[in-house]
């Protein structure tokens, strides 16, 4: 039986955010686009971070390079970063090329190549944010970090004056100060804390990568369920069955997160793409008063605690592990032990924690342009911790460079070449 054929300018492949918001922009540029995702929009990464939209984060997430922390990391008992020993083997390369490239001097031109990108992610997420009606799950105020001795908070108090060029809003609070904020820590918990003011949170991550692709829909644009594995060339066309049509398109997005390379590598591309997993639990608060009033970072710990249209979320640190391994409930529940001791967690509200993979290329820049060996192919992932953060500003970029437009920055630190 043959198909119907539908055509469309692009089809993008994944309706995570950094999928949804490449379609919302290529849309406006007057681009007919099919968003495909074998699931819900917003169902997969979108769905289980912290909801931060972090513009305080203009320095990437290093590799640990002092004797203390390594060791710390080493003995496999910090809960800030877990890894399973097999997992640690097969990702040694990736780990080396990360540790080299958080070295000082190649850590500060990398943050300098993202840094554009990071001043521009709240006017980006804000672009959308009267359409699709998110104003009401996005919260002003910041978040803080939180200390556990006066010694650690002095070490944060001077890395934060080292970031001044940057123009960051924050506020050093002791303990008297951190507890008029957050009235609901308990005594004692913590020393002190840093509040940075600038970034914007969301109360339902989730719910606004689904907001922001109804608006997509509500355009004209098309979304429609599809495994994104079938994609074909065909001449100078991309071919993609959707239930009994197939749909062909000039140009092709793959923005599938912690998936991508399982496409990528089926078309000859072996990027270096790592996954440092996190898990999710949500808890009920006594009452309202004993709610988080902004998210909250343990910075030892290396978890947040944040309101959510759920409850209060913990999400975990780093979990070295494959992609697919099972879960492992150790490093949750260390988190958990520690937060009560912070604040008053109810129950667990889930039947099960969350489990997701954030997608991680080793020089901590994700990959966004075209793809070097297939005419009409683009590539967006790899955005680690700031996919949720990114995705809009992301969006906007890969949209330029498909368009021909001037980009509103320079595009090569982040071209899949440096991989080739």
């Amino acid at each position: 039986m043959t198909s119907l054929r539908r055509q469309a300018d692009v089809i993008v492949l994944g309706a995570g955010i950094v999928g949804v918001s490449a379609a919302l922009h290529l849309q406006e540029r007057g681009r007919s686009v099919l968003l495909v995702d074998r699931g819900e929009p917003g169902s997969e990464t979108s769905h289980g971070n912290a909801g931060l939209i972090e513009r305080a984060s203009v320095v990437p997430y290093a590799f640990p390079r002092d004797l203390a922390t390594l060791a710390a990391f080493a003995s496999n008992r910090s809960v800030a970063v877990r890894y399973r020993p097999a997992a640690l083997l097969s990702m040694a390369p990736w780990l080396a090329r990360y540790w080299w490239n958080s070295a000082p001097a190649r850590l500060d031109r990398l943050g300098r190549s993202i840094l554009p990108l990071i001043e521009r992610c709240i006017d980006e997420h804000r672009r959308w944010t009267e359409a699709a009606g998110t104003g009401p799950l996005m919260r002003e105020g910041g978040w803080i970090d939180l200390y556990r001795t006066p010694r650690s908070l002095r070490q944060a108090v001077e890395t934060a004056a080292g970031l001044s060029s940057y123009g960051l809003a924050y506020d050093v609070l002791d303990e008297d100060g951190l507890r008029r904020l957050e009235p609901g820590l308990l005594p004692g918990a913590v020393a002190g804390a840093l509040h940075w003011r600038d970034p914007v949170t969301v109360r339902d991550p989730g719910a606004v990568t689904r907001a922001y692709a109804a608006l997509f829909v509500a355009r004209g644009g098309m979304l429609q369920r599809a495994d994104a594995a079938e994609l074909r060339q065909d001449g100078a066309e991309w071919c993609l069955p959707v239930g009994a049509e197939e749909w062909r398109a000039p140009e092709a997005v793959v923005a599938l997160g912690p998936w991508s390379n399982d496409l990528c590598k089926r078309l000859g591309y072996r990027f270096p793409l790592g996954f440092k997993r996190g898990y999710h639990m949500h808890y009920e608060g006594e009452d309202d008063a004993t709610h988080p009033r902004h998210p909250l970072c343990e910075t030892q710990a290396g978890f947040m605690l944040t309101r959510m249209t759920r409850g209060i979320r913990l999400t975990t640190g780093v979990e070295l592990a494959g992609r697919d391994e099972p879960s492992d409930p150790w490093q949750l529940d260390q988190a958990e032990r520690v937060a009560r001791r912070i604040m008053k967690l109810g129950r667990r509200v889930d039947a099960e924690p969350w489990r997701g993979a954030r997608p991680c290329l080793p020089d901590m820049l994700p990959i966004i342009g075209p793809a070097p060996q297939h005419r009409g192919l683009w590539l967006a992932f790899g955005h680690a911790h700031h996919g949720f953060t990114l995705g809009p500003v992301t969006g906007r970029l890969l949209a330029e460079m498909m368009t021909g437009e001037p980009g509103f920055c320079d595009t090569a630190p982040f071209a899949a070449q440096r991989f080739i």
